[in-house]
């Protein structure tokens, strides 16, 4: 029996509700230290303890075992970038000891920390974002055409030699939004890096559409340490293109596109071939397009409130144009 589509919310939105459970979300909650910057009384993520004792804490920051808290104790009134710099120097002395396997797949990107009230308070290496368990931001876009011949998804199979979930199936453009860059801007990149889509055709074509929310704990498909937190906010675009424009690998992170009815990409999912965050932005889709109903799905409301999960850290909202 295949994967259900409440099996596929579980499997990204992983990690444990207080109201289920609320003893054991309180004793789950002992296996991390809480992430802090000095001068802002919010958690801003999670780090693992075994993640904590494996780091070398330079000076600028404040380590509190009996507290479980891991500060960045920089002045109250630090830049954003003073707070940055102290991050990327441990980081960077984390990388020279050979710390962490997930630092191995470092991107030279940067990811924005937010505060309460969508306040910036520094950036962070992408590859290291899970360490912290802080909340990361990105696009996915589903690329389909509607003609003659039905509904249709343009699919990308993953390369078999991506670190990151290899061989698996994709949304037609996803990747993460950096510090600084907009959803659209993001969309627009990623779609002609990884789909050879011109900006013309996206602006022409694509559509904001939603926003999914999921806490999702890393396994070994992620590449790199297991259990790390991934809280993510994904900004959702609907392209609908004509059947003459087919999209093509734009870069080495996709081998091929394919193009799968409805009922081809539902029994790949049951399948557990797409990417767990990938199943769950087509599963909105089926919702907003009706494909999805509490007619046909007797766990509806359950993934419909699943899909926009409020998450335990500040968030920022952005502009989607």
């Amino acid at each position: 029996m295949g994967k259900s589509m409440l099996d596929l919310i579980d499997e990204c939105d992983k990690f444990p509700y207080y109201h289920d459970n609320p003893a054991f979300y309180t004793a789950h909650l002992k296996t991390y230290h809480a992430f802090k910057v000095n001068g802002c009384d919010a958690i801003l993520g999670y780090i693992l303890n075994s993640i904590v004792d494996k780091f070398y804490w330079p000076d600028g920051w404040t380590i509190d075992s009996k507290n479980q808290t891991v500060t960045l104790a920089t002045p109250a009134d630090a830049t954003p970038e003073q707070r940055s710099k102290v991050v990327a120097d441990t980081l960077a002395e984390a990388v020279k000891r050979e710390s962490f396997e997930i630092l191995k797949g470092w991107r030279n990107e940067r990811y924005p920390v937010y505060g309460p009230g969508g306040e910036y308070l520094l950036e962070i290496e992408r590859s290291a974002s899970a360490l912290f368990g802080i909340v990361s931001y990105g696009v996915h876009a589903t690329c389909y055409v509607e003609d003659e011949n039905g509904l249709r998804f343009w699919i990308p199979r993953r390369s078999k030699t991506k670190q990151t979930y290899p061989g698996m199936l994709d949304n037609t453009v996803a990747g993460g939004m950096s510090t600084g860059e907009r959803p659209f801007e993001c969309a627009t990149r990623e779609a002609m890096e990884e789909a050879s889509l011109p900006e013309d055709v996206v602006k022409a074509n694509a559509t904001p559409t939603s926003c999914v929310t999921y806490f999702y704990v890393r396994d070994s498909r992620a590449g790199g340490e297991v259990d790390l937190l991934q809280p993510e906010v994904e900004y959702i675009y609907d392209i609908k293109l004509d059947a003459s424009i087919i999209p093509k690998p734009g870069d080495t992170e996709v081998e091929e596109f394919h193009l799968y009815t409805v009922e081809q990409t539902k029994q790949a999912m049951a399948n557990g071939e797409f990417k767990p965050n990938c199943a769950v932005v087509f599963i909105d889709f089926f919702i907003r397009h009706g494909l999805l109903t509490p007619e046909n799905e007797p766990d509806y409301l359950e993934i419909v409130s699943r899909l926009h999960r409020r998450l335990e850290f500040p968030t920022a909202s952005h502009a989607t144009r």
